[in-house]
C-alpha cells in the first residue's frame, strides 16, 4: 500500500493533531463534533444533520464493512469532514460494493486517519464542540488556525435551506392505505418516510419553505417536522409554520431539530449544548411508561425548560425535569422524555393539542429500535385512539405509569 499523504487536524483553541489524508486530499472547515456509535458509518456520513460538520469517529476501526447502494440516508454525503483513528485496508461484507476511502474521494470529502480520537474527543468533551480544520495541503498548522478563526460558527447558522429537497415528492403506503403525513423536510432521513410507510402512511416531503397551504394541499391528516442542521433560534419561517399547524388543531409530530421547532412554536427557547448527543448508545427516560429507552441522536442544540438555566439544563447531575405542566398559548406542556446522562429535555408533549415531540431519532438508521413504537402513538394520536398516558391522554405523565 502507498505511504499516504500528511494531514492536520487544528482545533479553534490551537490543539493539533497529525495524522495522514483519507478520503479526498484538500483542506475543510466545520463544528468538529464526535459521534459514539459502534457501527452505521454509512448512515451517519448520508445524515444531513451532520451539514458542516468534521465528525469524529471514537470507534477505532472505521470502513471495516465498505459501503454499498442501500444504507444511505440521503443522495450524498454530508458531513464537512471526517476523522477517524484506523481505517480498514479492505472493505468485507456481502453487500459491500466499494470501499470507504473510495467513496469519500469520489464525492471530495476530506478526511484524517491516524489520529488520536481517544485524545480528541476527550478534549472536545471537556472544552465543548468547536471549530476546526483539517488539511492535506497545508503543513503549518499556525496558517491553519487563522482559516480555523475565520470560518463560521454553528451557532446562528440557518441550515435547513442547504439540506432540503428542491421539489416535493411522495413515499407511498406499504399495503393498505391508512393516512396521509405531509412533512416538513429540514434535513429528513429516509428511514423516516420508510417507518411510516410500514404503517399504511403515504407521506407528501415538502420543502423546508412549504406553507400551510402547501401542506394543507396534500390533504394531510397530520405534519411531521423532520430533523435537521444548524441553530434552530434562526428558523423563524418553520416556526411560523409549527405555529399554523397547531393554531389548526392538526396532529403534529417533530424529531430531533423538528422538536426544537415545536419547542420554539410553544414559547420555549433553545440554546446550546457543550458538545451535544451523537451516537447510537444515549439512554432516554419515557415518562409516559418509565421505561428506559437505548436511542439514536444527533443534536447539538435543546430545548429550554423554564425555570432552569441552560447550563444546568445541560448537564447538571443533579438537575431534575420539572413535572409540571407549563401553560402557553395553546395549551399545557410537559416534558415527556428526558436523557438519563445529563438531564436534557428530549421530549415534549402537548396536553391541549396533538402534538408531541422526542429530540432524538425514533427511526434509527443506524441505532438500536428501541423508540420505533413513537411511529405507533403518532398513528395513534392520528386515528384519534390514543391510550392512558399518551400523547393526548390527560395532563399528568405520572397516571397509569407502568414499569417494564
Amino acid at each position: 500500500m502507498a505511504k499516504r499523504r500528511a494531514a492536520i487536524l487544528v482545533l479553534e483553541d490551537g490543539r493539533t493533531f497529525h495524522g495522514e489524508a483519507y478520503g479526498s486530499v484538500g483542506e475543510t472547515f466545520g463544528e468538529a463534533v464526535f459521534n459514539t456509535g459502534m457501527t452505521g458509518y454509512q448512515e451517519t456520513l448520508t445524515d444531513p444533520s451532520y451539514h458542516r460538520q468534521v465528525v469524529v469517529q471514537t470507534a477505532p476501526h472505521i470502513g471495516n464493512t465498505g459501503v454499498n447502494g442501500e444504507d444511505d440516508e440521503s443522495d450524498r454525503i454530508w458531513v464537512a469532514g471526517y476523522v477517524v483513528r484506523d481505517p480498514a485496508r479492505i472493505g468485507s461484507n456481502w453487500r459491500s460494493t466499494g470501499g470507504l476511502e473510495d467513496r469519500l474521494g469520489v464525492e471530495g470529502v476530506v478526511g484524517i486517519a491516524g489520529v488520536d480520537t481517544r485524545a480528541l474527543t476527550r478534549h472536545l468533551r471537556e472544552r465543548g464542540a468547536m471549530r476546526v480544520g483539517i488539511s492535506s495541503v497545508e503543513d503549518d498548522p499556525r496558517a491553519l488556525l487563522e482559516r480555523v478563526r475565520q470560518s463560521p460558527q454553528m451557532v446562528g447558522a440557518d441550515l435547513s435551506a442547504e439540506v432540503t429537497t428542491a421539489t416535493p415528492y411522495v413515499v407511498e403506503a406499504e399495503g393498505v392505505h391508512r393516512y396521509t403525513v405531509a412533512a416538513v423536510d429540514l434535513g429528513i432521513k429516509r428511514n423516516v418516510p420508510r417507518r411510516l410507510a410500514a404503517r399504511g402512511v403515504t407521506t407528501h416531503v415538502l420543502p423546508a419553505g412549504s406553507t400551510i397551504d402547501d401542506l394543507l394541499a396534500t390533504g394531510a391528516d397530520a405534519v411531521f417536522f423532520s430533523p435537521g442542521p444548524g441553530d434552530p433560534a434562526t428558523a423563524d419561517g418553520p416556526v411560523m409554520l409549527a405555529r399554523e399547524v397547531l393554531s389548526r388543531r392538526i396532529p403534529l409530530f417533530g424529531i430531533c431539530f423538528g422538536s426544537q421547532i415545536l419547542g420554539r412554536a410553544l414559547g420555549f427557547g433553545t440554546y446550546k449544548l457543550g458538545y451535544g448527543h451523537r451516537g447510537i448508545n444515549q439512554p432516554v427516560l419515557d415518562r409516559a411508561t418509565g421505561k428506559v429507552e437505548v436511542t439514536s441522536h444527533n443534536h447539538g442544540f435543546a430545548v429550554a425548560w423554564p425555570g432552569r438555566e441552560p447550563g444546568e439544563s445541560g448537564g447538571s447531575a443533579g438537575a431534575v425535569v420539572p413535572d409540571e405542566v407549563i401553560e402557553t398559548e395553546f395549551g399545557g406542556v410537559q416534558v415527556s422524555h428526558v436523557c438519563l446522562n445529563d438531564n436534557v429535555v428530549e421530549g415534549l408533549r402537548a396536553v391541549d393539542v396533538p402534538a408531541f415531540t422526542v429530540q432524538y431519532h425514533p427511526e434509527a438508521a443506524a441505532g438500536p429500535h428501541d423508540a420505533d413504537y413513537l411511529f405507533d402513538r403518532f398513528a395513534e394520536l392520528i386515528e384519534g385512539r390514543v391510550p392512558d398516558g399518551q400523547p393526548g391522554a390527560g395532563r399528568n405523565l405520572s397516571e397509569g405509569r407502568t414499569n417494564a
